[in-house]
């Protein structure tokens, strides 16, 4: 794959590898967390954290990301009722630095920062209805807007499903209350 660069407000150039230009964008893979079929579009990269992350060419002039919460984090979520951001719209991040809060019928989780960077929208949308990260996690239940200082460490979709393959029998014991045995 060949890097694309973006010339970013807050940086010099960044660079990154997109996903494969090999797949049309609506396709998507799936992952099974037992029976329950999860799909990941194509067009997007990944994170570890269980987030996706994408450029569309309006955001891209500016080295622009928007992050939402993948299918697996959804799921392992269900029925997100609640999202608090601490911060606001053109505030500086470190990367892993807590920005907000989400409640959901499964979990309280802090969130965090992918990376170094600014962050530059929030959805109003999900904070008036969070329900919108259930229902529409890819499109309309996106979370945020982010420009890096530096260039972000991103999966692609493959990528991905290696890692969710990877961390989903401790997963499945952390759900089962079984993480030590």
């Amino acid at each position: 794959m060949i890097p694309r660069c973006f010339l970013a407000p807050v940086s010099e150039a960044l660079c990154f590898r997109r996903p494969s230009k090999d797949r049309k964008l609506s396709q998507e893979l799936e992952f099974f967390m037992g029976e329950f079929r999860s799909t990941y579009p194509t067009d997007r990269f990944y994170a570890k954290n269980h987030m996706w992350a994408r450029t569309d060419l309006e955001l891209s002039e500016n080295g622009i990301f928007r992050f939402g919460f993948s299918a697996y984090a959804v799921r392992l979520l269900q029925d997100v009722y609640f999202l608090e951001w601490s911060h606001d719209e053109g505030a500086t991040l470190s990367e892993k630095q807590e920005f907000g809060f989400i409640e959901s019928k499964k979990a309280e989780s802090d969130l965090y920062a992918p990376a170094k960077g600014r962050l530059i929208k929030l959805n109003e949308a999900v904070l008036e209805d969070p329900s919108l990260i259930n229902v529409d996690k890819y499109e309309n239940g996106w979370l945020f807007e982010m420009v890096f200082a530096e260039a972000p460490t991103f999966l692609t979709p493959d990528e991905y499903l290696e890692h969710l393959n990877e961390v989903w029998e401790v997963t499945q014991k952390t759900i089962k209350g079984q993480v030590n045995q």
